[in-house]
């Protein structure tokens, strides 16, 4: 089987377990295997690539599932795989893969740290290296109630342990955050696949003047645009994890271009959705709300559009 067929398969089958439920436990995606997906096989996991990872942040965005999957097995799992081998690493490798334990990351503050609550460990990317520290954490409200955000601070004076990376620690903290926004962009894409499949077939069994409202030249622009922002979004996703997996030099750009443009697009696509569904997409019961919450809290996580456009713009200086 080759990498686009496994990765139908992939797709497929998470599509169907994320569809029967919008919240979904942690030892659900222990037993799918997703959690020890970049976990090397001697460790208890698959030792596939981000390029897997990928395909389950997509369904995942597709169906808004409420998991604790971006900060305790896409974040959790690069960091560790980050760092120099040891016992305590491979030990933490092992206990995320068989999900005796869940780990959250602080990876660029201690304000906003994905998935935190009720992890069992807290690792904190500084000082040229991972901090493995006893912390306390508050719960962060955020727009998005699909995401669990929280603020983190030291509870002892102690001396946490720390980790090294296993190299350069300015190159491996700029890919731990280039994988962390490619991922949330990923995440972006279902999710404005989703809403245009949702207008699209809305748009189908809506009448309006005895028509179905999708005969009307309006709407049909209105989803060839999303279509096309979709299109656009889909091949920069696929550059950019393409990048990450083969760790180009420049895997910093696509990462950034993918996650400015992708993560902007995801907003606009949701709100046209909203609007093309009428009143009924301005209620609680038709859920279109929950993805352009969630569209809007990626839009910000992990640098917003305004700041990797900058990055961006620093290479014709």
């Amino acid at each position: 089987m080759g990498f686009e067929e496994f990765h139908d398969e992939l797709r497929s089958v998470a599509a169907d377990l994320l569809g029967k439920e919008r919240e979904v436990d942690w030892p659900v995606l222990v037993d799918a295997g997703w959690v020890g997906l970049e976990v090397a096989e001697e460790c208890g996991g698959a030792g596939a690539t981000f390029a897997e990872t990928a395909v389950v942040c997509e369904e995942m965005g597709r169906a808004a599932s409420a998991t604790s999957y971006l900060g305790s097995a896409v974040l959790a799992v690069g960091t560790l795989n980050a760092l120099q081998p040891s016992d305590t690493r491979d030990r933490l490798l092992a206990d995320v893969a068989s999900g005796e334990s869940r780990v959250a990351v602080a990876l660029e503050s201690l304000d906003f740290v994905p998935d935190a609550e009720g992890a069992d460990h807290m690792l904190v990317v500084a000082n040229g290296g991972v901090a493995v520290a006893d912390l306390t954490l508050t719960p962060t409200p955020v727009v998005d109630e699909t995401r669990r955000l929280a603020s983190v601070s030291s509870r002892t004076d102690e001396q946490p342990l720390m980790l090294r990376f296993d190299g350069d620690a300015d190159v491996a903290v700029r890919l731990l955050r280039n994988r962390a926004a490619v991922a949330v962009a990923c995440d972006s894409l279902g999710l404005a696949q989703a809403m245009l499949s949702a207008t699209v077939g809305y748009a189908k069994v809506r009448h309006q003047f005895g028509r179905p409202i999708g005969s009307f030249q309006a709407i049909k622009h209105a989803c060839a645009d999303m279509q096309v922002r979709i299109a656009v979004s889909r091949q920069l996703v696929r550059d950019a994890v393409a990048a990450i997996v083969d760790d180009d030099d420049d895997a910093h750009v696509a990462a950034s271009m993918a996650k400015s443009y992708v993560c902007s697009a995801a907003v606009d696509v949701a709100g046209k959705a909203m609007q093309l569904h009428g009143g009924i997409g301005y209620t609680w019961e038709s859920g279109i709300h929950v993805y352009l919450k969630r569209a809007a809290l990626n839009r910000s996580l992990f640098g917003s559009p305004a700041v990797h456009r900058k990055e961006l713009a620093k290479r014709y200086l």
